[in-house]
């Protein structure tokens, strides 16, 4: 399920909490999007939808950049002067480079407070060729997000198997055998 369908409450279907533990008696991971839960084991297709979000991404940045290159254009043919250029070629490339680098953030770990809050959000929009670049980079490496995902969901099935540990035996044997010694002390 990707992070823009998720139900309000931010569980999922069938109950549980993403990478939290799951009805199935463990933790169970949560979906990546383009690739769900493929990622865990790297099945069901998963180095060609890599692969298709590689090569996707990377087309559609350079199709992001022929359309800056005709907006570009525009303002030459309206001949608004080489400082308005140069101003419109930076603005775009320290907003792409912003862009990057949340988006990159964002993939590999929790990203902290980031320009995306409030009024920076624009300059994200602006930058989406940078986002697209991000998204190109990682999926040559892993799925975009995989990392983050597989720390959370190895952290999540430690904490399971630390809890499961603790209870192992019949709770009512313990109890009645704290009982029998308490009853030995007096």
């Amino acid at each position: 399920m990707s992070d823009q369908h998720r139900p309000v409450g931010g569980s999922e279907p069938g109950g549980r909490e993403p990478g939290g533990v799951g009805h199935g008696g463990g933790p169970e991971p949560a979906p990546i999007r383009f690739f769900g839960t493929t990622w865990v084991r790297h099945d069901g297709g998963y180095a060609l939808r890599r692969a298709g979000v590689a090569v996707g991404s990377l087309a559609l940045a350079a199709a992001g950049a022929a359309l800056l290159r005709f907006a570009f254009q525009g303002l030459e043919i309206a001949a608004v002067g080489s400082f308005v250029g140069t101003l419109v070629v930076v603005g775009f490339a320290v907003c792409s480079a912003l862009a990057f680098r949340h988006t990159w953030a964002g993939l590999t770990g929790r990203p902290g407070p980031s320009v995306a809050d409030g009024s920076g959000q624009g300059l994200l929009f602006i930058g989406f060729v940078g986002s697209l670049l991000a998204y190109f980079c990682r999926s040559l490496v892993e799925a975009p997000g995989e990392q983050r995902h597989r720390a959370e969901y190895e952290a999540a099935r430690e904490r399971y198997e630390r809890r499961r540990g603790t209870r192992t035996g019949n709770p009512a044997a313990r109890k009645s055998g704290a009982k029998t010694g308490a009853k030995k002390r007096r």
